[in-house]
């Protein structure tokens, strides 16, 4: 093994794939060296500063600080600035997460300067080339050298796509690697509610509560669309309380479209982004989430929590055939219905998917270090 491993991480959902395959190198015998760099892709000091020490992240070891920008602009300025870690640093490969912008980027960067590339959680489709997520996957994957798999059925897709199957191992998935590793420490429900002053009480009644986390384009970005999804949760807010994360983008939209009236504070519980192990809580004691993040979709399947994904397509169709996920996109009738369902104890519970059993990066670890060598 000739250098480090460069391990990439640009936004939120990086850091929980990152963690445990950082420790699992370390932990691995011999160790295997690594770098951790951060692109600074999505960057707020306090958010950033709470996830490390949730997940006991080391610190970066390079930070590029490139920040918010259009798509083009950021890609761009994520190679202008993550070529010189790789001349200076020589890594013996570049191991990139997830489907962010940076993961192209320095995949991109990695794979003209033939240095090998490593993708983490490959292979997952939604087939729904709107996404930039959808067009980071499918051209990351195309650069990579070994690509490790969340689920057997992403080998299909690659092959299809002509990757080698000699290329592809599947190991599980690491962000429930760090969903085992963290839910002793999880915060309570009622602990974050009243960190944020609000009356935990309301969380108390027989209904339990709702999670809601909204933020892609397609459900925020557009005002009669937005108004639309918030009508639709003030009606699931009338059969049990929720609690709203808004992510920032999210609670833009709902200020410049003055909506605010739409979520009633005696029924909605509005939070500021929170840290992992605050969602963690949140999720864990939930009685069903209701989300269009990827991330949240596989989470919540091994927990076991019911999810109402409000979306028309998932890149994790596992989560739907096997764990407690189903899909209503923006269609009251069938949120409505589904939430029903679930107060009525009919939810699904589904089952936790082969090798997520906290173990992957130890999978992962122990592969690359024979592939490298």
């Amino acid at each position: 093994m000739n250098g480090p491993v460069l391990c990439v991480v640009g936004a939120r959902p990086n850091f929980m794939k990152i963690a445990p395959i950082l420790r699992a190198f370390a932990a691995h015998q011999p160790p295997i060296p690594a770098l951790l760099v951060h692109t600074g892709q999505h960057y707020d000091q306090d958010m950033n500063d709470k996830l490390f020490v949730d997940l006991n992240l080391p610190r970066p070891d390079l930070n590029l600080e490139v920040g918010s920008g259009s798509h083009a602009v950021q890609t761009a300025e994520v190679m202008r600035r993550f070529e010189p870690a790789i001349d200076a640093h020589r890594p013996s490969c570049v191991l990139v997460v997830g489907d962010v912008n940076s993961t192209l980027a320095c995949a991109l960067v990695a794979a003209k300067k033939s240095v090998p590339v490593v993708h983490v959680e490959a292979g997952l489709r939604s087939f729904d080339r709107r996404m930039p997520e959808e067009i980071n996957r499918v051209l990351t994957d195309q650069l990579a050298d070994r690509l490790y798999t969340t689920e057997r059925g992403a080998l299909d897709h690659l092959l299809r796509e002509g990757v080698a199957a000699e290329r592809v191992c599947f190991v599980g998935n690491v962000m429930i690697d760090t969903l085992l590793a963290c839910r002793e420490r999880a915060r309570s429900a009622a602990a974050t509610l009243q960190a944020h002053g609000h009356d935990a009480a309301r969380l108390a009644g027989a209904a339990g509560y709702g999670v809601v986390t909204l933020h892609r384009p397609s459900n925020v970005d557009d005002a009669a669309t937005l108004q639309e999804v918030l009508e639709t949760l003030s009606l699931v807010a009338e059969r049990l309380p929720l609690v709203f994360a808004l992510h920032p983008r999210t609670r833009a939209n709902v200020e410049r479209f003055g909506l605010g009236h739409l979520l009633d504070p005696a029924r909605v519980t509005l939070l500021p982004p929170q840290g992992y192990l605050e969602m963690l809580g949140l999720m864990a004691g939930a009685t069903v989430v209701l989300t269009d993040s990827g991330g949240l979709q596989e989470e919540t399947t091994a927990l076991g929590v019911p999810c109402l994904t409000m979306r028309e397509n998932t890149e994790r169709p596992i989560t739907v055939d096997e764990g407690t996920n189903t899909m209503v996109g923006r269609d009251r009738a069938a949120i409505l219905a589904g939430v029903d369902e679930i107060l009525a104890g009919r939810g699904k519970r589904g089952r936790v998917p082969e090798l997520w059993d906290g173990h992957a990066a130890e999978r992962i670890a122990a592969d690359l270090a024979r592939w490298l060598s």
